[in-house]
């Protein structure tokens, strides 16, 4: 028989599912919200989600400060196949910007029932909202980005197709789960703009990529015809979508065999930091670019710079420098 918080799960996602969410929301939300549901149910007898307090969710957060990372699964079938124990990380804290994204979606499950009327108050209305620290965006020099593309070797499929997408990413700040579902339809060469489709906010946006990208990826759809069929940009051997997980994995495999910390999140950082401060940039142009709800979402996420970054930043703008005085 199944238990009322599962009802209640499903009614939520299916919610979800109809107001076109992304799949990584999607995700997100229903991997937040079973582990949750267990903990409920293990550690305290509850299996319906009108009975919990504020109380409950303050000893969840408490146990996830001590539990550590991938120790729990919301499902032993998920321990068998992504084998989390055999992860660098496995155990080590879960950090604070994880558990306020774990508060955050619960939140959202909690005003989704009391918008239906099944609860009366949202428990998660009296929890202090968790505010991590925001960590320094590195910005990597263009010595340590040479290091990075020249790790690949290019004659093999896989380390040709990574080397590729990270130069894509560093040239037009695209995700990485938006770079691999692209497909050949979605180029213009004319324009050199890509038509992004599969976005985290389900809005599609153009992105715009340079001359040596240009060149780069017209050799690389001539490569990857001779070997595969495939309707994507970026497949995988076999001609199969990429997993995002897959990619990110190769990226930081070859960032760590030149001693480097790289992500393909590090990259698309580091388009938007080389945009403001070597381009010039604007935050507005910048936040259309980035696929970002406001220019205020940018703003937040791009003004940690550093002194060294604003010192040359300043002298693009020097008053002296610039005026004939």
């Amino acid at each position: 028989m199944r238990k009322e918080f599962d009802l209640q799960l499903d009614s939520f996602m299916l919610h979800c599912d109809a107001k076109h969410l992304s799949k990584k929301t999607l995700k997100s939300y229903d991997q937040t919200l079973r582990l949750f549901a267990k903990y409920l149910d293990v550690e305290l007898g509850i299996t319906d989600a009108s009975k919990v307090k504020s109380s409950h969710i303050r000893l969840y957060i408490r146990y996830l400060r001590a539990r550590g990372k991938y120790t729990v699964a919301s499902s032993d079938k998920g321990l068998k196949v992504n084998y989390p124990d055999r992860r660098e990380d496995y155990k080590k804290d879960i950090s604070d910007t994880t558990i306020a994204n774990y508060t955050r979606n619960i939140k959202v499950f909690f005003n989704f029932l009391k918008g239906e009327r099944e609860i009366k108050e949202n428990p998660m209305d009296t929890i202090e909202k968790i505010k991590p620290k925001r960590r320094q965006k590195q910005l990597l020099t263009p010595d340590e980005l040479k290091l990075l593309f020249h790790s690949f070797d290019l004659t093999k499929f896989h380390e040709y197709r990574t080397w590729l997408q990270c130069r894509l990413i560093l040239d037009s700040g695209i995700r990485a789960g938006e770079c691999c579902g692209l497909k050949p339809e979605d180029i213009d060469f004319r324009s050199k703009s890509i038509l992004v489709r599969d976005t985290k906010n389900g809005k599609e946006r153009y992105v715009f990529f340079g001359h040596k990208m240009s060149t780069d990826l017209r050799r690389w759809l001539q490569y990857k015809d001779r070997f595969s069929d495939s309707p994507y940009i970026f497949p995988t051997v076999r001609g199969t979508q990429l997993e995002v997980n897959n990619f990110k994995l190769s990226v930081r495999n070859a960032g760590k065999s030149v001693g480097l910390e790289v992500f393909p999140h590090l990259l698309r950082n580091n388009f938007a930091k080389y945009y403001l401060i070597e381009g010039n940039g604007d935050f507005v142009t910048l936040s259309r670019l980035l696929g970002h709800s406001s220019v205020e979402v940018t703003q937040k996420a791009y003004l940690d710079f550093t002194d060294k970054e604003i010192g040359k930043k300043y002298q693009r703008h020097s008053p002296l420098n610039n005026l004939n005085i």
